[in-house]
């Protein structure tokens, strides 16, 4: 995902985890053997905190709508080395590359005197500004854990302080130092992340002294529109003063409705008595994006016990743990070192935290034509979910789900065709309830048509095709937001979208200023949607879409050379007269950015997932494109040191999009070239690029290499270790590899099945090559299995070997997918 803030930070010392694992003993018979133990499922939320991973190291239920964290001095929120704590958030994304993505409602608890001349001087409302008031903090004794986050902050006087969250519902305790006479709780409306533009907020102090409840409305995500979300907290007990800063400074007593507009201070202060053993402070707060009622409903039904009162904070930290036990448990694998698991689990928590709940617990939601809405289907309830990186998820996190969660699959699917219902169009980077228009091409069309290839849309399949049909031959009206396939008018006419910098956009991109990568997106929805089409008798789309699948050759210039490797042929923009792109010297570089949406041709020139054959042609047959691909991952240094080789050839920094020819481990475009060499017959290849790209993840805060990209990368990480990959989107096919562990047991949403998968040979950080496969008993030779096969709940076995076999398993052409991807153009 794009940003604007490159940088490159040291990495840091492991941080260590306690966890214990149990395993099998090895001598249980496999047609006997128990289910995996659940044991404990180390988590380390610090993963992916540095480096611009982007994640955030606090507390969030599953898919939860709250998460509170801290903030710091970086774009997005928090970054492990920041040195200072300004606030601890109640709204984050998790691994997003934009700015403007969360940190409201930012609440700090400190100490000193309020009032004229004081520490905070009620004279100079600049004493309000979090950056001037932030704290120092340590972290030595710091936890991370999924549902839980713990930190002391050395600043005034020394404060613990606690964060836990349910769904909609989340609790802070702020311990402060034995003999401190009074602490204050800063609830601060007018300042967020770093970059994150409150435009306007609103605030009321409760007259039961307890509570405090409000509004902060937003201009977010890469200058996107406004949205508001309204707060409730309430405290375990009365405060004893409190006031209210705005623009013209701070008022002592004073209960609202207080109201500022863009950019101007606001808050409020609580002070509470510390004095006779009381030195803990417990909030327990709910947000909404409906209504204010709605985060009182929230509250209600979360945050509060049968009668009345805030629910303490251990009764909630104990719920959030064991919803985040459920999750994690529901994936189990044997082998590897705690490290190895920590990873591991950490990926899957990650994965899991995204999109967000979007409807309250009364089940109204705001939809995208801003009015209120209630999911409710023939009767039934559902959850509406809101913040769809399609771009990103549409690639590896939205397969995820739909293996590991079918039920959430199904209502992520409904929530999509919900924002077309209200919205006019289907979303491609769907912001709370706005369309963003970030990123190019066509991602919400791959994502949808897994879903319901994976069967997440039953009983939706004719409304879903409509929708999809309308964004693949047109474009949204100018009157709404959405841009759709802007580029559909050349695409259509000509077969490509023109490379056109000066097209006018919606928003910060738009699929010309991209050209040559929208039009392989496009090319690749359109065999996707032909699946889809084909399967629900819409014949006469499915022969247009499958010929429109094979539109990534109209932008192949065979005559494009790569002068340091020799390679010839490349995928390359046009302009809309139909010309070729030229640079000003008269020549074109394939390691140019230009008709690229964050990467080059070396990058995006695999992104023909529908087409493999087609494009092995268009290198010079198998053993051209074996060539190239090994020139890609530059696979000889890789067998030679692969830790080494893939910090010093594939990532040169969190942003390194531009000016590149080798494989790309930040960013979306190439995450599927490794299998790529499983496509043409060489599987032993895509094993040793995957455990060199397995280095890159680690128990460590730059464990995550660029932005997660609200799970996508942990996602790809999961799929890596378990040996599976899911290929071309509608296919329904999941790719073979060599599993990371020698044992895993994956359960099967409510079905009551599992997925058992055995690699006995299997050793985290060795490379090991499959010698056969067997699948519920008997020998499987293709290189993938189909979603209906692995819903059955059998056993998947690996057998492995030290040493790859070039005429083994996976080398034959008829245990190869077909192409083009079924389809038939």
């Amino acid at each position: 995902m794009a940003t604007f803030h490159p940088l490159r930070t040291r990495g840091l010392a492991t941080l260590g985890l306690l966890a214990g694992f149990y395993l099998l003993p090895a001598t249980v018979p496999q047609a006997e053997a128990a289910p995996l133990s659940a044991g404990s499922m180390p988590v380390n939320t610090f993963i992916g905190t540095q480096d611009d991973g982007n994640t955030f190291p606090g507390a969030s239920a599953p898919f939860g709508m709250i998460q509170v964290s801290p903030t710091g001095e970086h774009y997005a929120g928090w970054r492990y080395n920041d040195t200072r704590i300004r606030g601890f958030g109640h709204s984050y994304l998790s691994g997003a590359g934009c700015w403007e993505q969360g940190g409201q409602l930012s609440v700090l608890p400190v100490t000193g005197r309020i009032a004229p001349g004081g520490d905070f001087d009620t004279a100079k409302v600049g004493s309000f500004d979090h950056k001037r008031y932030a704290a120092e903090y340590t972290h030595a004794g710091e936890v991370g854990q999924a549902g839980y986050y713990k930190v002391q902050l050395t600043s005034y006087g020394g404060i613990t302080a606690e964060a836990t969250a349910l769904t909609r519902a989340a609790a802070e305790r702020y311990r402060f130092a034995a003999g401190a006479p009074t602490g204050h709780v800063l609830v601060n409306l007018g300042q967020a992340n770093e970059k994150h533009s409150v435009v306007g907020s609103e605030l009321r102090v409760g007259d039961d002294q307890r509570s405090i409840e409000g509004k902060i409305t937003t201009k977010s995500f890469c200058g996107g529109a406004q949205y508001t979300t309204w707060f409730r907290m309430v405290f375990d007990r009365p405060f004893v003063a409190h006031g209210i800063w705005d623009g013209a400074g701070a008022w002592p007593g004073a209960k609202g409705p207080s109201h500022q507009g863009e950019a101007r201070p606001h808050g409020a202060w609580l002070s509470f008595d510390l004095q006779g053993g009381k030195s803990a402070v417990t909030a327990v707060s709910a947000i909404s994006h409906v209504d204010a009622e709605g985060a009182r409903i929230n509250l209600r039904a979360e945050g509060l016990a049968p009668g009345g009162e805030p629910l303490s904070f251990d009764a909630m930290r104990a719920k959030a743990e064991a919803n985040w036990q459920r999750e994690l448990s529901s994936v189990r694998i044997e082998g590897g070192s705690v490290d190895d698991r920590t990873v591991f689990y950490t990926a899957l928590y990650h994965s899991l935290l995204q999109p967000l709940t979007g409807s309250d617990a009364d089940g109204r939601y705001r939809g995208y034509d801003d009015a209120i809405h209630t999911a409710k289907h023939q009767g039934k309830e559902w959850t509406y979910y809101e913040f769809f990186s399609l771009w990103d998820t549409y690639r590896t996190q939205n397969q995820l789900l739909a293996l590991l969660r079918p039920e959430r699959a199904r209502d992520i699917a409904y929530s999509v065709l919900k924002i077309r219902e209200q919205g006019g169009w289907l979303p491609r980077w769907g912001y709370a309830n706005f369309e963003t228009n970030i990123m190019t091409g066509d991602p919400v069309t791959p994502f949808l048509v897994d879903l319901w290839r994976l069967g997440a849309l039953k009983g939706r399949e004719r409304e879903a095709y409509a929708a999809l049909r309308e964004n693949a031959f047109g474009v949204p009206p100018h009157r709404i937001r959405a841009q759709g396939r802007a580029g559909n008018p050349s695409y259509l006419k000509q077969g490509f979208v023109q490379y056109d910098r000066g097209f006018v956009s919606k928003g910060m991109d738009v699929d010309p200023h991209h050209g040559a990568s929208s039009t392989l997106e496009y090319a690749l929805a359109d065999g996707a949607l032909a699946e889809m089409a084909q399967a629900l008798g819409h014949k006469q789309d499915a022969q247009v879409l499958a010929q429109r699948a094979l539109n990534w050759r109209r932008i192949w210039d065979e005559r494009v050379l790569d002068t340091p490797t020799g390679q010839r042929g490349f995928p390359r923009p046009r302009r809309a007269d139909g010309s070729w792109f030229t640079e000003l010297n008269g020549g074109y570089d394939p390691r140019s950015e230009r008709g690229f949406h964050e990467g080059t041709a070396w990058q995006y020139q695999w992104l023909v997932p529908q087409d493999i054959p087609g494009l092995v042609s268009a290198m010079g047959g198998p053993a051209g494109a074996a060539q190239r691909l090994d020139h890609f991952f530059d696979y000889e240094a890789l067998l030679a040191d692969p830790a080494a080789a893939v910090r010093k050839s594939w990532v040169v920094g969190p942003y390194s999009y531009y000016s590149q020819f080798r494989y790309n481990p930040n960013n979306e475009p190439d995450l599927h070239a490794p299998w790529v060499y499983t496509l043409i017959g060489q599987p032993w290849k895509t094993a040793t690029v995957l455990r060199a790209a397995e280095t890159l993840f680690g128990n460590a805060p730059n464990g995550v290499t660029g932005n997660d990209d609200l799970g996508t990368m942990s996602a790809w990480y999961l799929f890596s270790a378990l040996g599976l990959y899911p290929d071309m989107p509608g296919s329904g096919r999941f790719l073979l590899h060599a599993p990371r562990f020698a044992r895993a047991e994956i359960d099967l949403g409510s079905s009551g099945r599992s997925l058992r998968i055995e690699a006995p040979e299997a050793k985290p950080g060795e490379r090991r090559f499959v010698e056969a496969v067997t699948w519920a008993g008997g020998a499987h030779h293709p290189v993938w299995l189909s979603w209906e096969a692995l819903q059955s709940g059998a056993t998947l076995s690996f057998k492995l070997s030290p040493q790859p076999d070039p005429q083994g398993w996976g080398t034959r052409a008829r245990d190869l997918p077909k192409a083009p991807a079924g389809l038939k153009p």
